[in-house]
């Protein structure tokens, strides 16, 4: 009967009822919410140890008001019935250990790989709870760490470009003189060509437009950094492309973590210490090719669940009706 929820909003369009008591009543009487077996503690931590599969992801994200809470979901569920294993609140590692220990260790021996991110806390949390599984860095946060720096770059900049166009209209009011500033011969300005590039930035060379051709050819003409910068991110991602073999793609990040020494930019520098601290975990990628897709994909659909019922008033009956759907 509850696997699905009542969405009293959109009964309360279409049939013209009091949607807050239609709410009420199916929270009191029409659902088996009052005698949940999980109800007491269910703010504070939910287990669904009958969902634990051999492939498992974990993550973290905002169920009401910017509140964190520890996510593990089921890769073989694919974010339906049954993908759900544990919601803990906060991101604590001993907060979410303590939880997740109370499923039965043989149950959590199932585990044989477990995808997350670079956070430390999922790391020990997954060390810890599940000992027998690979922990595999997700790629796209690997891929997000090389855009950042690119992005940073560019920025940098944007803002000497945004200081000189300032200082440039002061001299010309200074002097009674009109400003003229310099085009490129796309029409751009320097500080334009910087906020426009933005987006070019983040893709492929082949998946360029040909305005963002002609502005990225402008743009590494006159930034060369941010070109060495954006081939240092592409052959990143040529690497994840690429159908390879374990000790292929380890040999492949070693040449790019050398390309990134010789780049000499201190912002690609710091994230290839970042990479070289979970060297091994973002190489167990090349293993099955696992990502963490299917816990953001969940994250996305618990952040749709929210707007539909306008917001997150009783936490408990929340998680209730999303447990109904995906525990």
């Amino acid at each position: 009967m509850d696997t699905y929820p009542i969405h009293s909003h959109s009964l309360e369009k279409f049939y013209y009822i009091d949607g807050e008591q239609l709410g009420r009543h199916y929270k009191e009487h029409l659902s088996d919410y009052s005698t949940w077996d999980q109800k007491e503690h269910a703010d504070k931590w939910l287990l669904y140890p009958q969902n634990i599969g051999t492939n498992i992801s974990i993550d973290e994200t905002s169920v009401s008001n910017g509140e964190l809470y520890t996510i593990v979901t089921n890769k073989a569920a694919k974010g339906n019935k049954g993908c759900l294993i544990a919601i803990i609140e906060g991101t604590s590692s001993e907060q979410v250990i303590e939880v997740l220990e109370r499923i039965p260790e043989e149950v959590r021996n199932q585990v044989e790989e477990v995808t997350l991110d670079m956070a430390d806390s999922m790391r020990k949390i997954v060390r810890s709870c599940f000992p027998k599984a690979i922990r595999v860095i997700d790629r796209f946060h690997v891929q997000k760490l090389a855009l950042d720096a690119l992005q940073e770059m560019r920025i940098a900049h944007r803002w000497d470009a945004i200081n000189e166009e300032t200082n440039a209209k002061e001299e010309a009011k200074l002097s009674e003189t009109k400003y003229q500033p310099v085009l490129f011969r796309n029409g751009d300005t320097a500080k334009q060509l910087l906020a426009r590039s933005r987006y070019l930035l983040f893709k492929s060379p082949e998946k360029w437009t040909e305005s963002q051709k002609i502005r990225a050819e402008i743009l590494f003409e006159q930034y060369p950094d941010l070109q060495q910068a954006y081939s240092l991110t592409h052959s990143l991602r040529m690497i994840y492309a690429k159908n390879t073999i374990k000790d292929v793609a380890r040999l492949s990040l070693a040449r790019w973590y050398n390309k990134v020494g010789e780049s000499g930019f201190k912002s690609f520098n710091t994230i290839a210490g970042t990479i070289y601290e979970h060297y091994d975990e973002i190489l167990n990628f090349f293993i099955n090719r696992s990502t963490n897709a299917s816990a953001e994909s969940f994250n996305a659909k618990i952040k749709a669940f929210r707007a539909s019922l306008r917001g997150v008033i009783d936490i408990k009956f929340f998680l209730f009706r999303l447990t109904k759907i995906y525990a």
